[in-house]
């Protein structure tokens, strides 16, 4: 995990929260490669379940609600976790989290457990004592379903449908842990699927076969991946069925995904609370809350089990050279496909030439990186840590025969293309 961790900072993945005020627990700021990558697994996901589908609609609603919204949705009352504070050390603990009764940094005695609100406060007004209370939203969800009405309204959708959503959340987590896995600022994306309630298994598994199928896309292992069903004192307050999606993270096996039946909870308590007549409409039918199914995705848990996954190094030991680290992922979620380098970066017409190659590359591969810093060796290691399926190399041969060396991520074979045969050689290559 510490060389992921330093791998990611080097090469400008992810850093740590204000780093140079000595940082902050709980919250990473991504670099320009993290950027990238975070952008490809958002794309992926909401090209597979919004803009593929016609039944998917998508909002973008605010990180501050009002607060009413919270206390319908029950997370004022039991969005909790159990806090306990070591007596010697004051050191404040997750209690469900703690294998023995002792505190695990100075075995002090640990005091009363306490149940802890994650919710973040905050107040809204120009005044703080003038303003009103509210909170940083803990799940992007309650937007959807404050919002299901005037989805309906606007595009009077049909049962089944969905709404989804992209968006930060935030929890003021005891003990943030683990790297970004348990952090207190992250990502979230969500579907709140709107169906009928005799209909709901039929949803249920059809959307669990979805979420499969969005995570082999991604290229994670599979063997990596386990179902669990959560017991009925592990189920959330709205939930009546949930299977959480595991991940063997490098840290142990933990939740990557989650899949819950949250019956009509939701528009019933905000129907109830808001005074505002939350109900699908259908000719002939009496008006009735619809039942949810709810596929949620967290896109940092994604990114970690993406670099963990691909994660490889060799020590050289097999007559190949020096020893290499790598990341092996998928071409479709790799921050870039293709870097082009020449061959000595003090040679005009080398440079010039490679430039000219790259600017052709970068029309039908946005994707592409420049890079001519250091010898042609520290390149390809480089890229080879930042996960670049494929180098281009512009060399002396290129300024006779047209022709450029291609050089393959994880094999390192390198091939000799033609520079009209170029764009479809690659193309073929990211794409298959």
């Amino acid at each position: 995990m510490e060389k992921l961790i330093s791998l990611c900072k080097r090469r400008g993945f992810i850093y740590p929260g204000s780093e140079i005020y000595g940082g902050i627990a709980g919250f990473w700021d991504y670099g320009p490669l993290g950027v990238e990558l975070k952008k490809n697994i958002k794309d992926l996901w909401w090209n597979r379940f919004v803009s593929s589908r016609e039944d998917v609609y998508g909002v973008d609603a605010a990180i501050i609600m009002n607060p009413k919204v919270w206390e319908a949705s029950g997370h004022v009352s039991n969005f909790t976790d159990p806090l306990v504070e070591c007596k010697k050390c004051k050191k404040r603990f997750r209690a469900d989290h703690l294998e023995t009764g002792a505190c695990p940094d100075c075995e002090g005695d640990l005091g009363e457990v306490k149940q802890f609100n994650m919710m973040f406060k905050t107040m809204v007004g120009a005044v703080e004592k003038e303003g009103a209370g509210a909170y940083l939203r803990p799940e992007t969800a309650q937007g959807i379903f404050s919002n299901f009405k005037n989805v309906l309204d606007s595009f009077s959708p049909k049962l089944p449908f969905g709404i989804a959503q992209i968006g930060k959340a935030f929890r003021n987590e005891i003990a943030p842990r683990d790297f970004i896995f348990r952090s207190r600022e992250f990502e979230q994306m969500e579907i709140e699927y709107f169906v009928k309630g005799e209909d709901w298994q039929t949803h249920f598994d059809n959307w669990r076969d979805g979420m499969w199928s969005y995570m082999e896309d991604l290229g994670l292992n599979k063997e990596k991946i386990y179902e669990r069903e959560l017991q009925e004192e592990e189920l959330a307050h709205y939930s009546e069925k949930t299977i959480d999606f595991e991940f063997d993270f490098p840290f142990g096996r933990e939740e990557l995904y989650g899949l819950a039946y949250r019956t009509d909870f939701d528009l019933k308590n905000h129907s109830k609370d808001s005074g505002v007549d939350l109900v699908y409409r259908e000719q002939g039918e009496e008006p009735f809350a619809p039942h949810v199914i709810e596929p949620t995705f967290g896109v940092d848990r994604t990114v970690l089990a993406l670099l963990s996954d691909a994660y490889r190094e060799d020590s050289g030991e097999d007559g190949q050279g020096e020893g290499r680290v790598w990341l092996a992922l998928k071409p479709k979620v790799a921050p870039y496909k293709v870097a082009v380098f020449p061959l000595m970066r003090n040679k005009p017409e080398l440079v010039d030439k490679a430039r000219n190659i790259y600017k052709e590359i970068k029309k039908y591969i946005p994707n592409t990186l420049w890079d001519d810093n250091g010898n042609v060796g520290k390149r390809y290691r480089r890229q080879d840590e930042i996960g670049t399926p494929y180098c281009v190399t512009v060399d002396f041969d290129t300024l006779e025969d047209k022709a450029v060396t291609v050089r393959d991520r994880d094999s390192m074979e390198q091939e000799r293309v033609k520079l009209d045969e170029l764009q479809n050689y690659l193309m073929s290559k990211l794409n298959g």
